[in-house]
């Protein structure tokens, strides 16, 4: 599977993003919960990353 990149310019953009990964993963059986450091060299700040699931409301998409 190749990836391609996709530029974003926005906050709702990224949120979209994140979402379908969420998805796909999901859909493919891997547990998205649980923390990630995202390091990225030295041309871009590291990250850590922290997913939680959250119980749903009625007003989920």
């Amino acid at each position: 599977m190749t990836t391609e990149e996709t530029a974003l310019s926005s906050e709702a953009e990224l949120h979209a993003e994140l979402k379908a990964l969420f998805r796909r993963a999901h859909a493919n059986g891997i547990d998205v919960e649980g923390g990630w450091e995202c390091r990225n060299g030295t041309e871009h700040p590291d990250w850590d990353v922290i997913v939680t699931e959250v119980e749903k409301n009625g007003e989920s998409e």
